[in-house]
């Protein structure tokens, strides 16, 4: 047998209509704390009521706002009248609320709001007085229950993180009659210990759960701690006064822990990483410097007082060289040129002529005699030879025609 298929807008009016025939969800009055509050440009507000336990979305019409005599904020404890139905375009169901009030527990939001802004005003959320979270935490303090989820998150974590930290534990009181001045004891105990950070905190709950976090007293010890202070309170979308107060305000326990103790494993691969690259950077360094050094050893080697003495030395050595051959090329044109003129002059000498079966004559005062004129018959004159000097007189002349 075939089974009968159904569109989705079938099924999503047919869940409408079972919604509208029941009698507890067409008159239905929901409480628990607003979230996601939105006010829409068109008059309609859109939000959504939440316990520990769930959400439930809800949207006031323009047309019912008018009954409202206040303005929904976040945190506020409401008590919502009107009908559970469902939106078919979405298929999701919502409440159609048609009057709201404040219950008991908005009371304690108004107190919360007023407290918040007396501590504001006395400056006690400035951040000049937030104190740095410390890079390597080594002593953990943890003000908590010493039962739950949220202590046994902040071990965890921690531990994972770091394993040799050590983790001071105060169990206090975070819930009901004593609570706030049980986390505020904590906190002074702590304190006195010489910490390098202290996460005060607690798991989510109702705005009454949470409570010992919005009274003054936790607000003035976490205020006047000289150890930085991370507050770790409820979920995400808890905030309390201990979190504006608080050195840094981590969204849950467990990022409170990672907030606070450094991952000892990334930290070792990071200096692992730098060192790597120090390393790098040294032998880099280190051939460039040797470079350098060679070039100016190079440099000096030019530039030295004995290097340039050196260069003279050689250059004279050269020069010396130079002259030398320079004086000998010289001295052997000098010889070629003396040879010549001593031919040149044993041509014209007076003794090649001799030689040669020519005589000198000079008259008796020496002078020489160049023709018959210079003498008379009976001078006395005398005639060099090759070997000697003959002594004569003269007995005649006579003068050849020419």
């Amino acid at each position: 047998m075939q089974r009968k298929v159904y569109s989705v807008g079938q099924i999503n009016s047919y869940i409408k209509n079972m919604f509208t025939q029941d009698f507890v969800l067409n008159r239905v009055s929901v409480s628990g704390e607003v979230s996601n509050c939105k006010y829409h440009s068109s008059g309609h507000i859109y939000f959504s009521l939440k316990d520990e336990s769930g959400t439930l979305a809800c949207v006031m019409f323009a047309s019912a706002r008018m009954g409202l005599a206040f303005r929904l904020s976040e945190g506020m404890q409401i008590v919502a009248d009107g009908s559970v139905s469902v939106y078919e375009r979405d298929g999701k169901y919502q409440l159609y609320v048609t009057r709201i009030r404040k219950d008991g527990a908005g009371l304690l939001y108004e107190r919360y709001l007023a407290l918040k802004q007396e501590l504001e005003e006395m400056g006690m959320f400035a951040s000049e007085y937030k104190q740095p979270i410390p890079a390597f935490v080594k002593k953990l303090g943890v003000v908590t229950a010493s039962t739950g989820a949220a202590v046994r998150d902040i071990i965890n974590v921690s531990k994972r993180r770091s394993p040799g930290i050590q983790i001071y534990l105060y169990p206090a009181k975070v819930q009901g009659d004593g609570a706030a001045e049980s986390v505020a004891k904590g906190l002074h105990a702590l304190d006195a210990l010489g910490l390098d950070v202290i996460i005060a905190g607690r798991g989510g709950g109702s705005i009454e759960d949470l409570w010992a976090f919005n009274e003054e007293i936790v607000a003035r010890a976490i205020f006047e701690c000289r150890t930085p202070v991370i507050s770790a309170v409820g979920h995400e979308t808890d905030t309390t006064i201990a979190d504006f107060v608080a050195d840094l305000r981590a969204p849950t326990p467990s990022a409170a822990a990672e907030l606070a103790v450094p991952d000892v494993g990334a930290v070792l691969e990071q200096l692992h990483t730098r060192k790597t690259s120090l390393d790098r950077l040294m032998k880099s360094r280190v051939s460039i410097s040797r470079m350098n050094l060679e070039r100016y050893q190079l440099r000096m080697r030019y530039a030295s007082p004995q290097q340039r003495a050196l260069e003279q030395r050689q250059r004279l050595a050269d020069l010396e060289e130079s002259m030398t051959a320079a004086m000998q090329q010289l001295m052997e044109i000098r010889k070629q040129q003396m040879a010549l003129y001593v031919q040149k002059l044993k041509s014209v000498s007076p003794l090649e002529k001799l030689t040669q079966g020519y005589a000198c004559v000079t008259d008796a005062a020496g002078a020489r005699v160049y023709a018959a004129g210079q003498v008379a018959e009976g001078d006395a004159v005398r005639i060099y030879v090759l070997d000697g000097c003959i002594e004569a007189e003269v007995t005649g002349t006579e003068v050849l025609e020419t």
